[in-house]
């Protein structure tokens, strides 16, 4: 009997495997899964774990698949409103390149910029309010330390950030916020941004920054994106394009008002219209990441729910096993 009472921790011991999803973790509780690592419990109270830990995993596969849906329902929506801005984007730029090339050398404050003394560089930083989107934050961030890293005035310059994720990965790094906007979120309008661009475009023009410059996520396709950094101001008016020898003719407008005058109004315009654009891309790289890392959990989850299911069904094939192989001796030993 006492080799019995042996033979049962032992084979306890064995099959008691039960933790929480493994050494890369899911976000639930526990140890670790793999064979082989044992701790001591009966195995009434290892099968009871077990359960628990796929109920909890079930739980944060439904919690990760809403998540994925609520992203690409939000992801079609911004896809939407960045593509339909594109055309009016691309026309203003066609019509403010050919009003340049027709004035020869532009000279514009938003052009040329007024050079007062004590003028500083301002770097506008785009970034999420909230997190579970993958590598997006992390590649805007690594982006802009590059950028500052690699010329100093800007990081002895203003420094504005857009949405929270960015605060204490700033912060850490010592580099000092001078405004922090809060008022985007991830439904973009126009009349919000216009607002901030206006006020740089005012602040510009009056000396009292040099330049101003974006980072961002700019938006390629559903399966690429990439950080990139856009020179806001001064602006580089596009250069215009000559139509090729085949077509046999060059266009040549003519502009009334002059087009000096027009360029007054479209510079603007046209500024505005780019930090919009930065904005609409920087929501929807956000939604798409979001999207992937939300599959990604998803399938995850589904995984580490198979993976407990076979656990369980081991420990209580071992459960069973001990008790017949108890009853079995118990009646050996009374006959």
């Amino acid at each position: 009997m006492e080799s019995r009472r042996g033979a049962r921790r032992e084979s306890s011991v064995v099959f008691h495997r039960v933790a929480g999803v493994g050494a890369n973790g899911h976000g639930v509780p526990g140890g670790d899964l793999t064979p082989g690592k044992a701790y001591c419990s009966d195995p009434m109270a290892k099968t009871r774990e077990i359960k628990k830990r796929i109920k909890a995993v079930g739980n944060i596969r439904r919690i990760t698949k809403t998540m994925q849906m609520i992203a690409t329902s939000k992801f079609a929506r911004s896809q939407q409103a960045a593509m339909a801005s594109k055309p009016y984007s691309a026309a203003l730029f066609s019509l403010v390149g050919e009003l340049s090339s027709g004035t020869g050398d532009v000279s514009h404050p938003l052009v040329n910029g007024t050079q007062a003394e004590g003028a500083r560089d301002l770097t506008l930083i785009i970034t999420s309010d909230r997190g579970l989107c993958g590598p997006y934050n992390g590649s805007v961030l690594r982006a802009s330390m590059a950028l500052l890293r690699g010329n100093p005035g800007l990081r002895d310059g203003e420094i504005e950030l857009v949405g929270k994720k960015g605060a204490g990965f700033l912060k850490f790094n010592r580099i000092p916020v001078s405004r922090q906007h809060s008022q985007f979120g991830d439904k973009v309008t126009y009349e919000k941004v216009e607002a901030l661009a206006q006020e740089y475009i005012d602040r510009f023009s009056a000396g009292q920054i040099k330049s101003v410059r974006v980072v961002f996520m700019k938006y390629l396709s559903a399966a690429r994106q990439m950080p990139e950094t856009l020179q806001l101001l001064p602006f580089k008016p596009p250069a215009r394009q000559v139509d090729s020898p085949e077509k046999g003719y060059d266009p040549v407008y003519e502009f009334s008002p002059d087009a000096g005058e027009l360029l007054n109004h479209l510079l603007p315009a046209a500024v505005k219209a780019t930090l919009f654009q930065s904005f609409n891309d920087a929501v929807v790289s956000e939604h798409v990441a979001r999207m992937v890392a939300m599959k990604s959990a998803t399938d995850n989850a589904g995984k580490a729910g198979k993976r407990y299911t076979r656990i369980y069904n081991r420990a209580r094939q071992a459960q069973i096993t001990t008790e017949l192989t108890e009853i079995i001796s118990g009646a050996a030993a009374l006959a």
